[in-house]
């Protein structure tokens, strides 16, 4: 795999659920012209149409705009996804009432590690991917 020198990606959307497909579809076009291919591109967008279902379903500001954001840091690749309700933070939910909740499990089971923080204006939900080969 070729050495990637850091970068930064982002690109906002409506907070549609009709777009979380085409937000899918611009994290694999970002990692396609990063060189990053494989099972770990493919663990990388699974786990960004996660945490942006999550954003598009759980944000409860009208009209509000979620953020993507891909950059490669250190040996990774890290992925956050922000949207302004910062009252709602994540919580993983293990067993379900077959109404979703399960996707923050996956996140955890898929990424090397995942997180949040409040912001100034949002709240960031993010997950790192180490690059295998990449010494740490």
């Amino acid at each position: 795999m070729p050495a990637l020198t850091p970068r930064r990606d982002s690109f906002r959307f409506p907070k549609r659920r009709r777009h979380v497909p085409e937000a899918r579809a611009q994290v694999c076009r970002i990692l396609k012209d990063w060189a990053l291919d494989g099972e770990l591109a493919q663990d990388i967008a699974t786990v960004a149409t996660e945490l942006v279902t999550n954003a598009v379903r759980h944000c409860r500001v009208g009209l509000a705009e979620v953020e993507v954001v891909l950059s490669v840091r250190g040996c990774g690749v890290l992925v956050e996804v922000s949207d302004p309700d910062k009252g709602k933070v994540p919580t993983p939910v293990v067993e379900s009432d077959g109404d979703g909740g399960r996707g923050l499990v996956v996140v955890a089971g898929l990424a090397e590690r995942w997180g949040h923080e409040l912001r100034p204006f949002t709240k960031c939900v993010w997950a790192y991917f180490v690059i295998p080969g990449r010494s740490r």
